[in-house]
C-alpha cells in the first residue's frame, strides 16, 4: 500500500531541494517514489520555464526556445502520469490483487492525483517565498495568506481523496487502467501542420 503522506512530504522537500541545487537528480530506494519525483521534476521544470515565457522582457527568439522546451517538459509530464499508473499496477499484480465483480473506474486515476498535487507543492512553494519579500505591502501579504490557506486546504482534501482511491484500489473495489492520452502535436505523422509543411517542402 502506498503511504500518500510520505509521497506528499517528498514532493515538497524535492521542489525546496531543488530550488538550491536545481540540477540535482533525485533517487529514492522506493522503486514506485522515484518514479513519482521524475514525474514531479518534470512540473519543477515546466513551472519555472512558463515563468521566463511571461516575462515581458524576454526576445522573441528565446521565448520560441522556451516555448518549445515546455512542449516537450508536457509530454513528459504526461508520460510521467502513465508511468505512475503502471507502477501502481505492477504493484496490485505483485500483491495479488483481483477486482472484485463489482469493482468500479474512478474518474480520475491516481496518478492524475499525484500529478496535481506535485503542482500544488510548487504553488505552496511560490506562495510563500510571497510572503518572505520585502518589496510588496501589508495587503499583497494578506492575499498570498489567503490563497495559502486555501492551497493547504485543497493539499489536505486532494491527499484524502488519493488515500481513500488507492485503499478502495488496493481492496479490488474499484479498478484501475492505465489511460494512455496519445498526445498527437508531438507526432509528425499526427499533427496536420507538421505533415503538411513536409509535403510542400
Amino acid at each position: 500500500m502506498i503511504n500518500v503522506n510520505q509521497l506528499t512530504t517528498l514532493q515538497f522537500n524535492a521542489v525546496e531541494y531543488w530550488h538550491g541545487r536545481k540540477f540535482v537528480v533525485l533517487k529514492t530506494e522506493d522503486n514506485f517514489f522515484t518514479v513519482v519525483l521524475e514525474q514531479h521534476r518534470f512540473n519543477f521544470d515546466l513551472w519555472h520555464e512558463e515563468d521566463i515565457a511571461r516575462s515581458p522582457d524576454v526576445s522573441d527568439s528565446k521565448i520560441a526556445q522556451v516555448k518549445r522546451l515546455i512542449d516537450q517538459l508536457n509530454q513528459k509530464r504526461n508520460d510521467g502520469v502513465e508511468q505512475i499508473d503502471a507502477a501502481i499496477i505492477e504493484q496490485l499484480n505483485q500483491t495479488g490483487v483481483i477486482p472484485k465483480p463489482n469493482a468500479r473506474i474512478n474518474t480520475e486515476t491516481p496518478g492524475n492525483v499525484i500529478d496535481r498535487l506535485s503542482i500544488m507543492s510548487l504553488r505552496i512553494f511560490h506562495l510563500q517565498e510571497q510572503l518572505q519579500r520585502n518589496d510588496v505591502d501589508l495587503r499583497h501579504r494578506q492575499l498570498v495568506s489567503q490563497r495559502l490557506d486555501c492551497c493547504f486546504q485543497q493539499h489536505t482534501d486532494l491527499s484524502q481523496s488519493l488515500t481513500e482511491l488507492l485503499d478502495d484500489i488496493f481492496s479490488g473495489h474499484k479498478i484501475l487502467k492505465v489511460y494512455h492520452q496519445f498526445k498527437m502535436y508531438n507526432d509528425p505523422t499526427m499533427n496536420p501542420y507538421l505533415y503538411n509543411c513536409k509535403k510542400s517542402a
